[in-house]
């Protein structure tokens, strides 16, 4: 990567309209593994098989993205502002959060983005290893001078002791103190993991006192309060005492939170559901009470909202709220505090399936490359190549969209060196299959590789004496069996509200295709010249004769 590529940054805004919630922290990549039990040093455990037949499963994480996302779904608008890396985990979470509605200013230089390896137990508790990479290479002075104009659009920073260096988290907090922002800060970790692996205890304890609002689990709680039997009330008295923060809230697991504020003390009760994934509870708490503070609630009632996203994201696997509209209702559900209407998610629907459609495309491509056969192509060049030799010509072929397909295929290898030409399926049993004649090829593209017209047009030229190239999803397919040669072009979605369309597909169809033409142009030393000649028209014309630049 160029140092100019490595320094990009990369943003998603809808104009400059305010945040109600910015966030500094991790956005991770969760792999999610079930195991019959959490084992312990020297010991072995087996992995279970999940749902979908696999032993992994990604999710999206992150404590501070997983705050956004619930607070996203509960209708704040959400900004998130950091350091990643230019991967593939790094586009995987942009993706996510485009989805979701969380505007991001990020920049891209960092080594990689960071992942996770979660191990959950048949009872839903878990172990979790992490990388934070890119998250923890965010330097101090990279958050006024790259940042500071993002941060200004918020309301409230909510920042983490985790996996940020506490010197960034400081100077975050000390930032949005200077432009008038309350802040919160999670305490994710006890202070023993946090020093000295993120910073001094004074920059530790500096933190925690820029925090208008504090959210230390229990755990963390009674380790930093040097109060082992303490309850959680108990403790959040004694640390907003300690840090002179405007409120402290505690996690207590099952059995709720404590709140100490000016306005509210207590503890708040938490419904009880079946644990699925206990992973991530505590970040859908705190994005739910920071969004029922935003929208009004008292403390109580926003605990007791914080509670009920807590108690949702525990039902399923994965902390962040993929499914807004549902994490929403189920938070709604279980809540139990006074009648509000939380503002609608600022999400489109509509734009949410766009985006969600060249995910799911890019994926399956992913997919298809990591499944490439070298040999089957150099098998299918080997008969293109053989054929031309012997005077054979190639034909391409399909039905439905592939039809429009086999055009573009034909034109393509006829412009890159290899004459072909476009023969109709549905008309090769009338007559047309004439254009074919002993030891010519025919490239048959057919998603599923039942497609009735198309096997008939292949049964047709096969009795011709022509040899048969398929591309295909459907590997063990009649369409497969009747090939000489197979290329893989299959994907497990397609994309789209219904699922139904081709689209996904397509787009493979066209990349195998196009991947097949690479290689003959390359085979045949296929030059620039040879290209013009073909191409003469046009600004590929142009730049193929030398009077231009591509793009």
């Amino acid at each position: 990567m160029s140092a100019r590529a490595a320094a990009k940054e990369s943003a998603r805004r809808s104009g400059e309209a305010p945040l109600h919630l910015v966030g500094l922290g991790s956005m991770v990549v969760d792999r999610l593994h079930r195991a019959a039990r959490i084992v312990g040093a020297d010991e072995k455990g087996a992995l279970l098989r999940l749902e979908d037949g696999g032993s992994v499963r990604s999710f999206i994480g992150g404590v501070i993205l997983n705050q956004l996302g619930w607070a996203s779904a509960l209708g704040l608008r959400t900004g998130i502002f950091g350091k990643q890396g230019d991967d593939e985990p790094g586009r995987v979470l942009r993706a996510a959060m485009d989805r979701a509605g969380i505007e991001y200013h990020l920049t891209l230089d960092g080594s990689a983005s960071s992942v996770a390896e979660i191990f959950l137990d048949a009872g839903g508790e878990r172990a979790i290893y992490f990388d934070p990479a890119a998250t923890a290479e965010l330097d101090d002075a990279e958050v006024r001078a790259r940042h500071q104009g993002f941060l200004r659009r918020g309301a409230r920073l909510t920042t983490e002791v985790h996996q940020v260096p506490l010197a960034v988290v400081l100077e975050a907090l000390r930032v949005a103190r200077e432009l008038g922002l309350e802040t919160a800060v999670d305490l994710d970790v006890p202070p023993s993991d946090a020093v000295p692996a993120l910073g001094d205890e004074a920059t530790l304890h500096a933190v925690l006192g820029l925090a208008d609002l504090l959210k230390p689990s229990k755990r963390a709680a009674r380790e930093l309060a040097a109060a082992p039997e303490a309850d959680a009330l108990e403790l959040a008295r004694i640390l907003r005492k300690r840090f002179g923060c405007g409120a402290v809230v505690v996690t207590d697991g099952a059995a709720g939170s404590a709140v100490a504020a000016d306005a509210f003390e207590g503890r708040v009760s938490t419904p009880q559901v079946e644990m699925v994934d206990a992973t991530g509870a505590g970040d859908a708490f705190f994005g739910g009470l920071l969004a029922g503070l935003h929208q009004g609630l008292g403390w109580e009632d926003a605990a007791r909202l914080g509670n009920a996203c807590g108690a949702a994201c525990i039902e399923r696997l994965g902390a962040f709220p993929a499914d807004a509209a549902w994490a929403r209702a189920r938070a709604l559900e279980l809540y139990e505090g006074s009648p509000f209407r939380p503002a609608a998610p600022p999400i489109d629907p509509t734009l949410a399936e766009i985006v969600e459609a060249f995910d799911i495309a890019l994926e399956e491509l992913g997919a298809l490359r990591r499944r490439v056969v070298p040999q089957a192509y150099a098998d299918a060049l080997s008969l293109i190549r053989d054929s031309e030799a012997a005077g054979g010509r190639v034909h391409v072929t399909g039905v439905g969209k592939p039809e429009h397909l086999a055009r573009y295929g034909a034109s393509l290898l006829a412009s890159t060196g290899t004459p072909a030409q476009f023969l109709h399926a549905t008309e090769t049993v009338h007559g047309s299959a004439g254009q074919v004649v002993p030891g010519d090829v025919v490239i048959a593209i057919s998603n599923s590789g039942t497609t009735g017209e198309l096997l008939a047009a292949v049964a047709t030229v096969r009795a011709l004496g022509a040899r048969i190239i398929a591309i295909t999803g459907g590997l063990e397919s009649p369409l497969a069996k009747a090939a000489d040669v197979t290329l893989d072009a299959g994907v497990a979605r397609e994309g789209g509200g219904l699922g139904l369309a081709p689209r996904a597909s397509v787009a493979a169809e066209l990349l195998v295709l196009a991947g097949l033409s690479t290689g003959l142009e390359t085979a045949r030393g296929f030059t620039r010249a040879e290209y013009h000649r073909r191409h003469p028209g046009g600004q590929l014309g142009k730049i193929s004769r030398g009077g231009g630049e591509a793009g």
